[in-house]
């Protein structure tokens, strides 16, 4: 990947902002002016991204952060341009409010990924936000379109008021998935309990699917098999407590 490197100099040991950091426009800056760009840290307030991590590369529309973010909340928050990499976990609302480009994260995401920042109706609306590993609670609540794709788990309430978009989740869903939905597709490759308001409509194999998925395993090598490219998905119809235009599209090995 060419584009941007920035690698965490020591570790975090407090709880960092990183909302700023990837507003538009970043994809023309150079590492310098990018170092620039506050991260408000919980206890010691604003320092500068440069200040946290070596910057070096010339400007793509690219990035890939290296070190252990497991603290950094909110990286990618808004991104509407560009392709971001994590090499690794981050913390809590990656690609809170994102309307465009791509977040790519190759651990673990923490609660709210791809959800709606505080006092505002809409989550994601638009862009891809993947998780190669786990998601924590609520990841795409209230997304209003984009494309949620998650490897392993997702926590309680994945997807929890959706009103559009897509979520993939190639592990177990938690609890409540989908809850209080109004449009948009859950759709689950392992287990999964939809909320006792959907109801159960069909069992059939949704060929629209196959595109989206294939793409999902050779771009971002999701574990993605053939058996949920051609095999069956029981359809739940909801969530019947709102609009009931949502879906949850569960692979079953018919």
């Amino acid at each position: 990947m060419s584009g941007l490197e920035a690698t965490l100099k020591t570790q975090l040991r407090q709880r960092a902002d990183f909302s700023e950091v990837l507003a538009a426009p970043w994809t023309t800056l150079r590492a310098g002016e990018l170092a620039q760009r506050p991260v408000h840290l919980e206890r010691d307030g604003r320092v500068e991204l440069g200040d946290l991590f070596a910057l070096s590369g010339e400007p793509t529309g690219a990035i890939r952060f290296s070190g252990a973010l497991d603290l950094a909340d909110r990286l990618g928050a808004g991104l509407g341009e560009g392709e971001v990499v994590v090499e690794g976990s981050v913390g809590r609302e990656a690609g809170l409010g994102m309307v465009g480009g791509a977040l790519v994260i190759e651990g673990n995401a923490g609660p709210r990924a791809g959800a709606a920042p505080a006092g505002f109706k809409r989550g994601m609306t638009g862009g891809e936000l993947i998780v190669l590993g786990s998601a924590g609670p609520e990841a795409g609540a209230t997304m209003r379109r984009g494309l949620l794709a998650i490897g392993r788990a997702a926590g309680t309430g994945t997807g929890l008021g959706m009103i559009a978009g897509t979520v993939v989740v190639c592990g177990q869903a938690g609890p409540d998935t989908g809850l209080w939905s109004k449009r948009g597709s859950v759709v689950a490759l392992g287990s999964v309990a939809p909320p006792v308001t959907y109801v159960y409509a069909c069992t059939y194999q949704p060929v629209h699917l196959r595109l989206m998925l294939t793409r999902l395993r050779t771009r971002y090598r999701l574990p993605v098999k053939r058996v949920h490219l051609t095999g069956f998905y029981r359809r739940y119809s909801g969530d019947m407590a709102e609009l009931g235009k949502g879906e949850i599209l569960e692979w079953t090995p018919q």
